[in-house]
């Protein structure tokens, strides 16, 4: 199920729909129907009624605990009858991906819950006493008075292209956090967290029982993911983490086919293939490598755009989109290595903040107070994997040197340094995303001893869930289910009791996860330190005369363009040959311009719809 839709009425009644237009009541007199088929959603027989998204993958674990006659083999069930027995605190037991919805007739409670990274999606709103939720917002539109821009979610957009504390652009469409269960019962609506990753150090656990521990939980993990009933597969990027889990799960599925995407008419430079092929030799994979161009950009943005429901994140939407589309004919299950940069300190601005840090204490003597879990000395060897990264070190440096760390580390994460001229702020209104950074930087479950931690902690609660949001969106376009083994609640646990000097040790980005997962890969994979991303040539195509620049301008040359009252998209004209190769600030105000085009210059026509017709 890609998409729930419920609505708890005046007369205490609950509803729930899913993509396919069923739906159901559930009345203190319980009848429970399906609109289309006039059959019942999944009950227990006890009372509850579920609507359900996504995988737990320890359902026959939890099955053979919880004993008894079971009329399906399916974790659905299973997810229902954990309900029934341990009520809330049946989240702890799930390990997984999911989002649902549960009616508890018998406590006239509604129940929704999330799973704890934010793999799998849920938005709701409230319009008259009423609740409606969904796994896409576009299902939610026709339900609120008008299609309106959040202020304060444009502000955190603009800063960091992607959302913070369960807003969306949506005005009246909130996200439910990961980890985190909605409660409606009797009138009454709660939200309340269940689970929380706590930076509470081991200081006993060496640095080889790290390594082997966070082995035999990546086995344990690849295993429980690749539980299906249809042949699964693997995205390979060319990077340390994806190639990783494909290599994990090639001991168990022979043959496994894997799936990467390159720009061919671009050079080497944008093309990851060589270390995918590499990968493939070594683990026996069966590697299809998808090729992409301009003309595919232009043909697919916009439904990139439509099918992520708000723009987030950077240009690799794109051709995770083009890869998935090429995948779902051939799986309908994959697995890929989305997690492992938030978990183990893979970005190159951790060792950028360092850097800065270590300079700071060497001229300050203070080298040993507790944020430095490296030395000024041993970070020097590894300053080579920066070498692309002198355009963002020139810039990062023009101001604010040796300013507090959360306002050095707020500096390398906003992106809404250079919009000063087409944004009209003062629109805006005075909410300051700079405080809800802080909040989450500087949160009571991290402890204060390590830097490192206060800048992966903020990544992993905001950054990470948006590009699972992309990941799942992308993929759930084609029906494809995309799986990712690294978020386990108890490999992200271990990480976290990790050291930050044994995480981090002399600067190793990912120096854990290298250590316990290397000898899986080929010397190719294992050694590079360039690996940025899935590269995308949007700036080359936009510098020179194309189908992409002739695109982008049309965009902005559009009337409506011209008319928006956040943004002087003329400006944004005018500016798009002066962004630097590895700016995002085009992409950005594109995927606003085409997000707009495709919701709010189509207010008329969600208006329109039925209800019956947002659910077909």
């Amino acid at each position: 199920m890609s998409d729930l839709l419920a609505h708890r009425g005046p007369d205490g009644s609950g509803m729930w729909v899913d993509p396919a237009g069923r739906a159901g009541f559930a009345h203190r007199r319980l009848t429970i129907i399906d609109l289309d088929t006039g059959q019942q959603p999944m009950t227990d027989g006890t009372g509850n009624w579920i609507t359900y998204n996504g995988e737990v993958y320890n359902y026959p674990e939890l099955r053979r605990e919880l004993g008894g006659h079971f009329r399906t083999t399916s974790d659905t069930e299973v997810v229902l009858r954990a309900y029934d027995r341990w009520g809330a605190s049946c989240l702890d037991r799930f390990r997984g991906m999911f989002a649902f919805a549960l009616w508890d007739d018998r406590g006239e409670t509604l129940f929704c819950a999330r799973d704890r990274f934010g793999i799998k999606p849920f938005y709701y709103t409230i319009q008259a006493g009423t609740l409606y939720f969904a796994s896409e917002i576009k299902a939610l539109l026709p339900f609120l008075p008008a299609i309106e821009t959040d202020m304060e979610a444009m502000k955190d957009y603009l800063s960091f292209q992607f959302c913070l504390g369960g807003k969306t652009l949506f005005k009246g469409v909130r996200e439910l956090p990961p980890g985190h269960f909605l409660r409606v019962s009797r009138g009454h609506v709660e939200v309340r967290r269940y689970w929380e990753v706590f930076y509470d150090h081991d200081q006993s656990l060496s640095a080889a029982e790290a390594r082997d521990q966070m082995r035999a939980l990546m086995e344990e993990s690849v295993r429980l993911h690749l539980r299906a009933d249809v042949p699964v597969g693997a995205y390979v990027s060319g990077g340390f983490d994806s190639s990783a889990v494909a290599s994990l799960a090639s001991r168990s599925v022979e043959g496994l086919r894997a799936f990467t995407g390159a720009f061919p008419a671009e050079g080497s430079a944008f093309d990851e293939s060589r270390y995918a092929r590499d990968l493939a030799a070594t683990s026996g994979l069966e590697l299809d490598v998808v090729p992409i161009g301009e003309n595919d950009f232009v043909s697919s943005i916009e439904r990139v755009i439509y099918h992520l429901d708000q723009p987030v994140a950077g240009p690799g939407s794109f051709p995770q989109f083009m890869v998935s589309g090429h995948a779902a004919r051939h799986r309908k299950v994959l697995l890929g290595g989305q997690g492992g940069d938030e978990i183990f300190g893979g970005y190159a601005r951790y060792l950028i903040a360092y850097f800065e840090q270590c300079i700071k204490g060497a001229i300050d003597g203070t080298m040993h107070a507790g944020n430095f879990v490296v030395t000024y000395e041993s970070i020097i060897p590894n300053l080579s994997s920066l070498r692309a990264y002198k355009p963002l070190l020139q810039e990062f440096w023009q101001e604010g040197l040796f300013q507090d760390l959360d306002r050095r580390y707020f500096r390398l994460v906003n992106r809404a340094n250079h919009l000063e001229d087409e944004v009209r702020w003062g629109l805006l209104g005075d909410y300051s995303p700079f405080d809800s950074f802080r909040e989450i930087f500087h949160g009571s479950n991290v402890k204060k001893e390590s830097y490192f931690d206060s800048m992966t902690h903020f990544d992993f609660k905001t950054l990470l869930p948006a590009l699972l949001h992309v990941e799942d969106r992308v993929s759930m376009a084609h029906g494809l289910e995309s799986r990712v083994p690294f978020l386990d609640h108890e490999i992200v646990e271990l990480a976290a009791k990790i050291p930050a000097d044994v995480k981090f040790e002399s600067g190793h980005l990912k120096h854990v996860l290298r250590q316990a997962l290397g000898d899986l890969l080929p010397d190719s994979i294992r050694e590079r330190t360039d690996k940025m991303g899935f590269p995308v040539p949007f700036h080359d195509w936009l510098s020179r005369p194309g189908p992409v620049r002739d695109f982008v301008v049309d965009v902005f040359s559009s009337d409506a363009a011209a008319g928006r009252e956040l943004v002087d998209n003329r400006k944004v004209l005018r500016g798009l040959a002066d962004e630097s190769r590895y700016g995002r600030k085009i992409w950005g105000l594109l995927s606003l311009e085409l997000w707009q085009r495709a919701f709010h210059d189509q207010e008329s026509a969600y208006k329109g719809l039925t209800r019956k017709e947002v659910l077909a």
